[in-house]
């Protein structure tokens, strides 16, 4: 049997950035009878059944078809289907479920919002949403943070965070990146090349500039002036961001540029981060596995094994257990040898 790295391969998909976006793990189930899953999901919660049961119907669906099992289930019941599975289930996994029955732009929403709760923030949280989603993606974000917390994304990020940091990630969150048109424009490449170089009379970089073109440009513009940057300053990118930047600000340049140049893999490294060691990162584990499960968790799969000699099935099965391993690994899919 060919493992999922050679059937990629094959498909010549592998190393082509712009497949990305079409391979998630989960997909429409055919037979969709939503009326027939309410009834399980209900008479397990009522009868306090097992709840594995709920776990393979909802990671069963795609979220389109998990929001019409909650519209029918509150049309049938009169119940929120979400603060049901809240009180009949507890900790992670109760994350997990629950996270999946939102919409992505509420689960999205949900985190940002957990990220900068409390006395501290979590900033790697912050970058990883914020610099990972579509135009789109971060349009609806701030139509339902701004409707489930009656404020106002932009304004809590700038409360919570410090300039320059601020900045990247406002314009992050604005969600005015250009699309890749294809056209290969070398003499912007050139021009914006030597304006990441350039350093000002303190001998330091011009934080305003990186964030508006990094921000700005599309990931393929991006990806040729990384490249002619390597070859004009013979440093790569990654290297001058540590040198001249500092903080929170070189985190998240950096995490901009790992996503910029390879999406999967970004996430491939932040899976692997999330359960090395003694202690495991669940909320990190349980996001990603969400949120990309649609997207290109298939590739991030294969970049994670390509990377770490390992499969994220087995990592995931060696790191977790229960009725929550069960539910992130169902999400996963399958293993690759």
């Amino acid at each position: 049997m060919m493992s999922t790295q050679e059937i990629l391969s094959s498909l010549h998909l592998v190393d082509k950035v712009s497949a990305w976006g079409t391979l998630g793990t989960i997909k429409p189930l055919k037979n969709f009878e939503p009326e027939g899953d309410v009834d399980k999901i209900n008479e397990t919660l009522v009868n306090k059944g097992n709840v594995q049961t709920i776990v393979d119907i909802v990671t069963g669906l795609n979220n389109d078809q998990r929001q019409e099992v909650a519209r029918v289930y509150k049309a049938e019941r009169q119940q929120d289907l979400v603060e049901d599975i809240k009180k009949g289930l507890s900790g992670d996994l109760e994350k997990v479920i629950v996270g999946l029955l939102k919409t992505p732009a509420e689960y999205d929403a949900q985190e940002l919002k957990s990220a900068m709760k409390g006395l501290g923030t979590d900033e790697e949280t912050l970058t990883e949403i914020l610099s990972t989603r579509s135009n789109d993606q971060l349009r609806e974000i701030q139509t339902c943070y701004r409707k489930e917390y009656k404020a106002e994304l932009e304004k809590n990020i700038t409360s919570d965070t410090s300039e320059p940091y601020t900045g990247l990630l406002l314009a992050l969150a604005k969600g005015k990146r250009e699309r890749d048109s294809g056209i290969i424009d070398y003499g912007l490449i050139e021009q914006e090349s030597k304006i990441l170089s350039d350093l000002g009379t303190k001998n330091t970089a011009n934080s305003t500039q990186w964030i508006t073109i990094l921000t700005g440009r599309s990931h393929g513009h991006l990806r040729r002036v990384f490249d002619h940057f390597k070859k004009s300053t013979s440093v790569d990118i990654e290297d001058w961001i540590k040198k001249y930047f500092k903080g929170d600000l070189q985190k998240g340049l950096l995490t901009l540029v790992a996503v910029i140049k390879d999406t999967p893999l970004y996430f491939a490294d932040r899976l692997y981060n999330a359960m090395k060691g003694l202690g495991t990162s669940d909320s990190t584990l349980i996001r990603i596995l969400i949120s990309r499960s649609e997207i290109d968790l298939l590739s991030i799969r294969v970049a994670y094994r390509r990377k770490y000699g390992k499969s994220l099935y087995s990592a995931i099965q060696s790191d977790t257990k229960g009725n929550y391993r069960s539910a992130l690994l169902l999400l996963c899919r399958a293993e690759d040898i």
